[in-house]
């Protein structure tokens, strides 16, 4: 209550106890008379029983009023507010005392002077007053709320009773329900009973291109919509998905509709489900809900289904297996040149190899409880007689609830047939020469020793100097060159066994023996290559190594056969070309030591067995220090002390120089830091780098990565090469040489003159020293021949300005010879054999005088 009505409350009551007091001294006032005093007490009880009853009745109505979860207000006709629940003052933030006696606009102060007018008006006719209006709390947030009024009369006084509703969740839920719609890719258009539309969602307005305004045509009945069903024919009206769920008052679900506008010639296949609505109570839908998506793309590349399978050779099958029925599509027809429908399997199986028949039947007909899924390649006949290959695909029909349909493809494969058959020819023969390859003479050879009479010998056939031809004459010539040699290899071996190129200039002869057939063989195959060879206006004449394995004796293991071979040519090469080797013992004893140095060379370096030992570089004319050349050793506990030029040519051989290569540049830049460390003047120290290291490692990496981790000068580093990096492949020998002149090392071409100089990339690359080879120091200056060789390389050396290093000086007439012919720097023994890193030191210190 507000404080103005507990005031009067508080007089009322303070009136009314004096009035009861008074009446209570009356009835027991001895003075008056006992009838009086018996009215005084029945009046004191009357009033005191009638209080009681309006306290209780007050308290009655406190507690209905505000138990209203609704805002309830008793308004006076004048606006001012005589009471307000509880409900209210939570919803609005408001005390009682801050609106009862106020006027009602306190609750939405925008309210126009005569908003009570219509309100009055309603309620003197006896009706009650409806309206949507906001309001407003007292922290200045608005929102919807639904206002009924109705006349009451309190305390004999007639008044306006006003219960206001909060719209706030439902314009919320419908908020969120029109932005779903709207939201949703699919169309979307709501209808009432007489197909008047009430709402198109956004997707729907875009699906059927309406304009803003034009959401009546939605309904699909405009005059100028044309629609028709999913075979062509015109709806009418009363057939369209809508009215179908409106007159039967059930969903009508998925119904392909055309739809075809007269305004813009304009046509578009819908997918349209109708789901009816109804009230609550009602037998009749008052509204329709179609949801509809555009499949006009879908139907198109349907409609081009058919087109595709005619251009890809594709078709389609479905066989039934309770009715044992065998439909084709059109696609198939064609495959097998059909010209009217096959429905009958027997039909079909005849038009395939019997063993493709049964292979088919087998599939089509496996047990049910399995899950059918195949793949068969059927080889058949088209009507016209014409050979047909084709794939065929099944699997059992995932509609279905039974395993008794199946469905698959027919893909044409013939011409990939055809293709696959030249493919496997070819995937046989070599390219080049047209013999058998690797592959097929291994096959041929374990064909030969799984017969009855394995009696046979297997020739390992490799050309001398093939590769100082193809390099100075080109791989044209070479390839040519090869070409000829596998004609003369056919036509000595003719019927008596097979011929194949293995790769490169190696061939591979297998043919039976009788006594020593396969000798005579040998011997006429290095007679016909041993005839010049005409190619492109050049001639020349080359030779050939041959190493010979024989089955049984020598093993009957195919791959066994031509290793032995390969290791007999090998052998035979070595001792001297055009001529030809049996395997032996000895072959085998020699390979299994070789497979021996190879497993003790990988563990080399894991067992520091490996070490270098430093070559001193002297200047010719003082005698001064100036250098060094880094050289390996090998001391194994099981070998002993190797060979140099043993163990590195067979690290060439198996790639394990690769990592030994890179070890050295590395021991290398470490043991220059040392000698930097313990006061050695800064000096050049060389490391061979092979051929085999120069194509296979990152050598710019390993060279960077030793340089930095040791913090060596790159001056202080030189790279060695031979010269058969010169005639390598030029652009990536050009980008290795280059990045490796931008570190700062030096390079140097090692044993110039010793085999094939490539001249021109001597003067296209960054090279920085030729070492005069050995080789044509011990003749100088005796040896016309040496010290022409020598001149010529000096002169190279100065007229591309390059530093020249000799090798092998172990005189000093030698010596004198090459400071006159101009050579600064020379090596050998000399001046000094390889010396280890201490003594090294030692011999510096005592050629500078440094301690």
């Amino acid at each position: 209550m507000s404080g103005h009505q507990s005031d009067q409350d508080a007089k009322s009551e303070d009136g009314l106890a004096v009035l009861l007091a008074s009446l209570e001294r009356a009835a027991n006032d001895r003075r008056l008379d006992n009838g009086s005093r018996y009215l005084f007490s029945r009046a004191h009880h009357q009033i005191l029983k009638s209080h009681v009853a309006h306290t209780v009745a007050q308290r009655e109505y406190r507690i209905l009023f505000d138990a209203v979860p609704d805002p309830v207000s008793l308004i006076a006709f004048d606006g001012t507010v005589l009471d307000f629940n509880a409900s209210g003052q939570r919803l609005y933030g408001r005390t009682l005392d801050e609106v009862v006696g106020r006027d009602i606009a306190i609750l939405n102060p925008e309210v126009p002077p005569d908003h009570l007018s219509p309100v009055l008006d309603a309620i003197g006719r006896g009706e009650s007053y409806v309206v949507q209006v906001t309001n407003r709390k007292s922290d200045g947030t608005r929102f919807p709320v639904e206002v009924h009024s109705a006349r009451v009369e309190l305390q004999g006084r007639d008044c306006i009773l006003a219960v206001a509703r909060d719209l706030s969740a439902r314009f919320e839920a419908e908020h969120r329900y029109d932005t779903l719609v709207d939201s949703v890719d699919q169309g979307i258009v709501v209808s009432d009973a007489e197909h008047e539309v009430v709402s198109v969602n956004g997707a729907g307005m875009q699906i059927l291109d309406l304009e803003p305004g034009n959401s009546p045509d939605a309904t699909f009945t405009a005059e100028f919509w044309i629609i028709v069903d999913e075979n062509g024919n015109v709806l009418p009206r009363d057939q369209l998905p809508a009215s179908i769920a409106l007159r039967t008052g059930e969903a009508v679900r998925s119904q392909i509709i055309g739809l075809y506008r007269l305004s813009d010639n304009r046509f578009r296949w819908l997918r349209v489900t109708a789901i009816p609505q109804f009230t609550s109570m009602a037998d009749r839908p008052n509204q329709v809900i179609s949801i509809f998506s555009d499949i006009t793309s879908l139907k198109r590349d349907s409609a081009m289904f058919d087109r595709v399978q005619q251009l890809s050779n594709v078709g389609s099958w479905e066989w039934d297996r309770t009715t044992e029925h065998l439909h084709l599509s059109r696609g198939a027809l064609r495959i097998f040149g059909f010209q009217t429908p096959m429905d009958d399997i027997a039909n079909f199986y005849a038009r395939l190899q019997p063993v493709d028949a049964t292979r088919l039947a087998m599939a089509l007909s496996a047990p049910t409880v399995d899950d059918i899924a195949f793949t068969l390649e059927l080889r058949g006949w088209r009507v016209d007689g014409s050979e047909v290959w084709v794939r065929m695909q099944g699997e059992t029909d995932a509609r279905e609830p039974s395993p008794h349909r199946l469905t698959g493809t027919f893909e044409d494969i013939t011409e990939h047939k055809s293709i696959e058959h030249g493919l496997r020819i070819q995937a046989r023969t070599d390219a080049l020469t047209g013999l058998l390859n690797r592959d097929a003479i291994h096959d041929e050879l374990n064909a030969y020793l799984a017969g009855t009479h394995p009696e046979l010998a297997v020739l390992y056939i490799d050309l001398d100097r093939f590769k100082v031809i193809n390099d100075a004459l080109g791989h044209s010539v070479g390839d040519k060159l090869l070409v000829q040699v596998a004609r003369r290899l056919q036509e000595v071996v003719s019927g008596q066994g097979e011929c194949a190129r293995l790769g490169g200039d190696e061939f591979l002869v297998v043919c039976k023996t009788q006594g020593d057939q396969h000798i005579e063989m040998a011997e006429r195959i290095l007679a016909t290559l041993a005839k010049s060879f005409q190619i492109d206006e050049e001639e020349f004449t080359i030779s050939a190594s041959i190493g010979i394995a024989e089955s049984p004796s020598d093993s009957v293991i195919g791959v066994e056969l031509v290793q032995q071979a390969d290791a007999a040519m090998y052998e035979s090469k070595r001792r001297s070309n055009n001529g030809w080797q049996h395997y032996s013992e000895d072959l085998a004893r020699s390979q299994r030591e070789k497979l021996q140095l190879d497993q003790l060379m990988r563990g080399a370096l894991s067992n520091k067995e490996l070490h270098l030992v430093y070559q001193p570089q002297l200047d010719l004319h003082t005698g001064r220090v100036i250098g060094a050349e880094a050289l390996m050793r090998w001391n194994n506990p099981l070998l002993g002390t190797m060979r140099p030029d043993v163990f590195i040519g067979r690290a060439e051989s198996t790639g394990e120089i690769v990592r030994l290569g890179a070890w050295a540049i590395n021991e290398t830049c470490r043991q220059i830091r040392e000698w930097l460390d313990a006061g050695l003047p800064q000096i050049r120290v060389a490391v061979n780098v092979s051929y085999r290291q120069f194509i296979a490692d990152d050598l710019v990496g390993t060279v960077m990565d030793a340089l930095e981790r040791h913090k060596v000068p790159p001056q202080s580093l030189e790279l060695e090469f031979t010269e058969r990096v010169l005639i390598e492949d030029a652009p990536e020998t050009t980008r290795i040489f280059s990045d490796l002149d931008k570190l700062g090392v030096t390079l140097a071409i090692d044993d110039f003159g010793e085999g094939y100089s490539g001249l021109n990339y001597l003067r296209r690359l960054p090279i920085h020293v030729l070492k005069l080879s050995q080789l044509f120091i011990k003749g100088v200056p005796g040896n016309a021949s040496d010290v022409a060789v020598c001149e010529a390389v000096a002169g190279i050396a100065r007229g591309l300005r390059m530093t020249m290093i000799a090798e092998g000086v172990e005189t000093d007439m030698q010596r004198r010879y090459l400071v006159k012919l101009g050579v600064p720097v020379g090596q050998g023994f000399f001046f000094s054999h390889a010396l280890s890193p201490q003594r090294f030191l030692t011999y510096m210190r005592a050629q500078t005088g440094a301690k």
